[in-house]
């Protein structure tokens, strides 16, 4: 039984399609949404557009950014020559936090999943590869997250990357097994960094 009008029920129902928002917490966001200031919703909906039209992939990382070429992939000051590989730009963010991190990254948009159909050849493997022969690289740390598919996925890196003679690193433990990048703080993540091994 519908207790709102179609445009709250409307708006209820594309705030639940996003991730980690379920009904409840739906409806308590479509409730702040109508009792914000005019202007605020306004302001709201126009940064979503504008996100949404400007925001691509960097070329050279495939990090989220509004340039060609992300800010850090464009900083000087940063370690050219190690790159860090995640699987999606909230790991790279989690990393940024710590502020113990100067390399470079390559996000890989994903991690391999034969289950759901998630082959290498869907991630940003095949650009990693290119990326090894264009550009001057000692170490490739491995930052998957500590899921089966994150260590299938470290294990295809680490295979074709030792092949190209390149020092390949995992992050060590700290990170708990089944738990993703984003939710974990900054000192564990700092550790897992500081602690990572050989692969």
């Amino acid at each position: 039984m519908n207790y709102y009008s179609e445009s709250i029920n409307n708006l209820i129902e594309e705030l639940a399609g996003l991730p980690n928002i379920g009904p409840k917490s739906a409806q308590r966001l479509a409730f702040h949404i109508l009792n914000l200031p005019e202007k605020r919703v306004e302001h709201l909906a126009e940064s979503i557009l504008t996100a949404r039209k400007k925001i691509c992939l960097c070329k050279r990382c495939f990090n989220l950014s509004d340039q060609e070429i992300c800010p850090i992939c464009s900083n000087p000051k940063r370690d050219s020559t190690v790159i860090m590989v995640v699987e999606e730009p909230s790991d790279l963010a989690a990393y940024e936090k710590t502020g113990q991190y100067h390399g470079l990254y390559h996000v890989l948009h994903g991690a391999v999943n034969p289950m759901v159909g998630v082959q290498p050849d869907d991630l940003k493997l095949k650009e990693l590869m290119q990326r090894l022969q264009k550009e001057e690289v000692n170490e490739i740390i491995i930052a998957t997250n500590s899921t089966v598919e994150g260590e299938a996925t470290a294990l295809w890196i680490s295979k074709y990357v030792k092949q190209a003679g390149i020092r390949v690193t995992r992050i060590a433990s700290g990170v708990p097994v089944g738990g993703a990048l984003e939710f974990i703080d900054e000192m564990t993540l700092f550790r897992a960094l500081e602690g990572r091994t050989e692969l």
